[in-house]
């Protein structure tokens, strides 16, 4: 039995779309106020060439990632300029026109952000689902659909409104809890979840963040995989080795909690860092989505490696709660590097 693979989130854009993905912006999430401005304006409407446009795109994305032996596919997040932004302008309480500085990341870099001004709620009608039906359409292979996490969201926005951190981050798992449900009725049977900060605020993750995520998926129906992906972050730029990446024993800091969750499904980075796999052993009932290719380095991992490193992993998880898949989105890498990486990892997974 090959070990089952799947892609984390986003994947290289066309040059049709109309929408810059967030990095190839100048600082990371944003480049000028402008910019978040003019995107959130630009994208609250679309004619039908636009739709089109998104739709040819959202196609070639799943195809290529079916081409390449992908067995669960995303929807490659192409209508997104970022995977937070994108859900926060579907929720009422942002302000995406007066626009705050900040630091983030642990301190990784600076930009101007969308700020909360008032109570976070959903605000009309239901979108994901719509995304996934676009996707779905295109394969008969399950489509998962990816979600920013509430502690995700608090790091990249800036908070005018709450004065309890924790009540903001419970009004956005609710918030986010609308919009899983819709997914989960429109037959998404794979909805991920993504939380990078717990591992750069693992304090926070504990206190709070694990209890939000549950909450993220409360009265999501048991035939439904629920996921939560946690990286350690990545650069502005391939090849940038000096990045700062979340301290890696935050893993060892954070695995029993969540695998105590309701989650079903943890991914995690190993290619761009290899962990101390030990770490594998602390989940004991969640199925790890292990990072087996790195994805803002240009070079492309040999079959052999991957291989290895698989083979490593089994020795502190069982067999069948293994899936192999890239440390975190693709679409830094461009279509070519996207694809080679994605036919060496699954080639590497069957030969597991």
């Amino acid at each position: 039995m090959a070990i089952p693979t799947t892609c984390i989130g986003a994947y290289p854009k066309p040059d049709y779309v109309p929408m810059t993905d967030w990095f190839q912006l100048k600082q990371g999430l944003t480049e000028t106020s402008g910019d978040v401005t003019r995107l959130a304006n630009d994208l609250a409407e679309t004619d039908a060439e636009t739709e089109t446009r998104y739709h040819r795109a959202t196609e070639a994305a799943v195809a290529d990632q079916v081409a390449c032996g992908i067995d669960i596919p995303t929807d490659g997040e192409i209508r997104r300029e970022n995977y937070i932004h994108y859900h926060c302008r579907h929720l009422a309480g942002f302000d995406f026109e007066n626009l705050t500085k900040l630091t983030v990341r642990d301190g990784a870099y600076n930009a101007e952000l969308p700020t909360i001004r008032a109570k976070i709620e959903p605000h009309g009608d239901h979108f994901l689902d719509r995304d996934f039906k676009a996707a779905q359409q295109c394969t008969d292979r399950p489509v998962k659909i990816t979600v920013p996490g509430p502690t995700t969201i608090m790091d990249t926005c800036a908070n005018a409104h709450y004065s309890d951190q924790r009540s903001l981050a419970f009004d956005l798992a609710d918030a986010l809890n609308f919009e899983i449900r819709a997914l989960a009725v429109a037959g998404c049977k794979f909805i991920q979840v993504d939380e990078p900060l717990f591992a750069r605020n693992v304090e926070r993750a504990l206190d709070y963040g694990v209890e939000c995520l549950d909450r993220c998926f409360d009265g999501v129906p048991d035939d439904v995989t629920r996921v939560m992906h946690m990286c350690c972050g990545y650069p502005e730029h391939l090849d940038d080795e000096k990045y700062h990446k979340a301290d890696p024993s935050s893993y060892f800091q954070l695995a029993e909690a969540v695998d105590r969750s309701t989650v079903d499904q943890i991914s995690i980075e190993d290619a761009h860092r290899h962990n101390d796999l030990s770490l594998l052993e602390k989940f004991r009932k969640s199925t790890v989505i292990f990072g087996s290719v790195a994805i803002a380095q240009s070079r492309t991992e040999s079959v052999d490696e991957i291989v290895g490193r698989l083979h490593a992993a089994l020795q502190h998880i069982d067999r069948d709660r293994l899936v192999a898949a890239p440390d975190c989105g693709l679409a830094m890498l461009g279509r070519e590097r996207a694809m080679a990486k994605l036919k060496v990892m699954t080639e590497a997974a069957r030969a597991v």
